[in-house]
């Protein structure tokens, strides 16, 4: 994972409202698809692009793929952001 995929993979909205909505646990891919007014490819690909930056990852069970955060990349960045800002400065 590059910072560099990661913060495209944030660049987008449908994106990032998918990340919140995995925020509440593991979804699959139809609830996902369902929240949404796009097509069933683009949510597709919009999973495909989070998962390429290890942002979140798939189980598949069965006949479903069942998708969640990746809390320790978030934390990475997280961690990035608090060390530009300053507030990792003892």
């Amino acid at each position: 994972m590059s910072l560099g995929e990661t913060m495209k993979a944030l660049s987008d909205p449908i994106r990032r409202e998918i990340l919140s909505m995995l925020k509440g646990g593991r979804m699959s891919a139809g609830d996902i698809a369902a929240k949404f007014d796009v097509t069933g490819a683009s949510i597709s690909r919009h999973l495909s692009v989070l998962r390429e930056a290890d942002l979140i990852r798939d189980t598949r069970e069965g006949k479903f793929i069942f998708y969640e955060l990746n809390a320790s990349v978030l934390e990475e960045i997280l961690l990035w952001i608090a060390e530009l800002k300053g507030e990792n400065d003892a």
